[in-house]
């Protein structure tokens, strides 16, 4: 956790509970969070986790039952009015009737230091559908009209809920290229994502919620390492996973046609094993846990 004068945002204490009619539902539970300017982090969490809450609380949309949040040294109300935040959420449909370039212009007006339509239409690559219709872009165009409207503000914070959904492969990779430049520039990042190889790849700093509250914190190779466990690939085809579960270190086996995968304990010991007892098996890869095994192993 960053603290010390860069701190461009500072969660204290934050909880949020919705009355419903099966109950209360705890949706955060006292997180403490900093982030400091030019950052940026990954959100992760299971659905249900208080990631969009804790957006929202940042944002100002919702308000906090208790703790505080601070913006660059201000309330979130503030920071936004002031142009210092740039927002792209998974709600919230674009205006009807306007092109995409009309749209972008009424946004354009209403900030004093606003990027400028037409090379931000250039840099999120949507300049070929600047004259279409709002209500006739598909899910993907629209959420890069988004991403554009975000990018418009200028702002120092950049705050993205799950930014490239409906968006194709092509269009991800063409995404990311674009936050890696904004990022290298200073900007502040906070982004929520269901894809964990985005956050793996692109994120200074993950920060796991589950059950409203943080249950990780720290570098991509850091959240990894807490889980520990190694996994072994081989090409075996003739071998029953029960011989394979008996080598030590190994604490799993799961076969996939020729191949299994040996998920270990040491898998130094495994791997001597394995080729001292099998040394028909090739293509052997040995490799750490991914976000995704940190992911289930933490958040469960």
């Amino acid at each position: 956790m960053s603290s010390g004068v860069d701190t461009g945002i500072a969660l204290r204490g934050l909880t949020k509970t919705y009355r419903t009619s099966g109950g209360p539902i705890e949706a955060v539970r006292g997180i403490d969070l900093d982030i400091a300017a030019g950052e940026t982090l990954a959100l992760l969490g299971p659905n249900g986790a208080g990631k969009s809450t804790t957006i929202d609380m940042l944002l100002g949309l919702s308000r906090p039952d208790a703790g505080t949040v601070t913006v660059f040294g201000g309330t979130p109300e503030q920071a936004v009015a002031a142009g210092s935040v740039g927002a792209m959420l998974q709600a919230g449909a674009l205006m009807r009737d306007l092109t995409v370039r009309e749209l972008l212009l009424q946004l354009a007006s209403l900030y004093p230091q606003a990027e400028d339509v037409d090379k931000t239409m250039e840099l999120v690559e949507i300049t070929e559908i600047a004259n279409q219709r709002t209500q006739k872009l598909s899910g993907g165009q629209a959420q890069r009209v988004r991403f554009a409207m975000a990018l418009l503000t200028n702002a120092d914070l950049l705050v993205l809920d799950e930014p490239t959904v409906g968006m194709d492969v092509e269009s991800r990779h063409a995404f990311w290229t674009t936050m890696r430049r904004l990022a290298s520039g200073g900007r502040t990042v906070l982004f929520a994502t269901h894809y964990l190889e985005e956050a793996d790849e692109f994120a200074d700093r993950v920060v796991l919620m589950a059950h409203g509250e943080v249950v990780a914190d720290g570098t991509p190779s850091e959240i990894k390492a807490k889980v520990g466990s190694r996994t072994i690939r081989a090409t075996l085809p003739d071998v029953e996973a029960a011989d394979l579960e008996r080598l030590p270190g190994v604490t799993a086996v799961e076969r996939r046609g020729p191949g299994v995968v040996l998920a270990c304990s040491d898998s130094d010991a495994a791997i001597r094993a394995l080729v001292a007892t099998f040394p028909e098996a090739h293509n052997i890869e040995v490799g750490g846990s991914s976000l995704e095994d940190a992911f289930l192993e933490l958040t469960a």
